[in-house]
């Protein structure tokens, strides 16, 4: 019990989760083409009974994870849509060079 109570209650950490997990949301990021962002949504629902519980410890723990596992996951969408920019510039050039080629 004396354990529990040194533990603060990790709000700010909570706070920062729930901001990782919207601004994952607000680049495309879903739990169901993302198994990470699953990952982070249950971590952050556990964390949140940890904190009912006042199991702060426990909270802190599942909130980092689901922070990361949030930002992991907003990585992996932003990289896809990078490649997909990056491949339809290199076709938009094969393309022009293609005309250049024939106009000469």
């Amino acid at each position: 019990l004396a354990g529990c109570a040194s533990d603060p209650a990790p709000s700010e950490q909570m706070r920062l989760t729930e901001q990782a997990i919207a601004q994952a949301k607000a680049v495309g990021v879903t739990g169901d083409e993302v198994p990470e962002m699953k990952l982070a949504e249950t971590k952050y629902n556990r964390a949140k009974g940890n904190m009912a519980d006042e199991s702060f410890r426990n909270a802190r723990m599942r909130s980092e994870q689901a922070e990361l596992d949030a930002r992991l996951a907003e990585a992996k969408v932003l990289t896809q849509k990078s490649e997909e920019q990056l491949n339809v510039l290199n076709t938009r050039i094969v393309r022009l060079r293609k005309q250049l080629g024939d106009a000469q």
